[in-house]
């Protein structure tokens, strides 16, 4: 079984290329139509949405270090779990997205939540 640090610095690693992703969203590198379910209509709503999840994802990232740090308290697990239930609710809603890219990143979701529960449960 993967240990809980190497957990953390593997979701950190794919953290990492997600933000990549995304801001090759808003250089317009990658159109953004083909994220957030392809809902998104215009720059602007692709500014917002992307901002937020770059920022929610830098602030995965550093719990995640706080965690790796062992840096102890109840808030760290807490934002954890939050983000398990983020993560698995992502998961299903990716499931139902209109474009097929969006439903492949389903499976990534689903590593994420994996990772946040084995981060998680400590081992016996």
């Amino acid at each position: 079984m993967i240990s809980q640090n190497n957990a953390i610095k593997l979701l950190i690693g794919l953290l990492s290329l997600v933000i990549v992703f995304h801001f090759l969203i808003i250089v317009k590198i990658i159109p953004f139509n083909i994220a957030w379910g392809g809902r998104l209509k215009s720059d602007q709503e692709m500014y917002v949405f992307e901002g937020i999840s770059i920022v929610i994802n830098l602030f995965l990232i550093w719990v995640l270090s706080l965690k790796l740090k062992n840096v102890k308290g109840k808030l760290i697990n807490i934002m954890l779990w939050i983000f398990l239930g983020i993560f698995t609710l992502n998961t299903i809603g990716n499931l139902f997205a209109q474009t097929n890219f969006e439903k492949f990143f389903s499976i990534l979701t689903f590593v994420f939540a994996l990772l946040i529960l084995r981060i998680l449960i400590k081992n016996k």
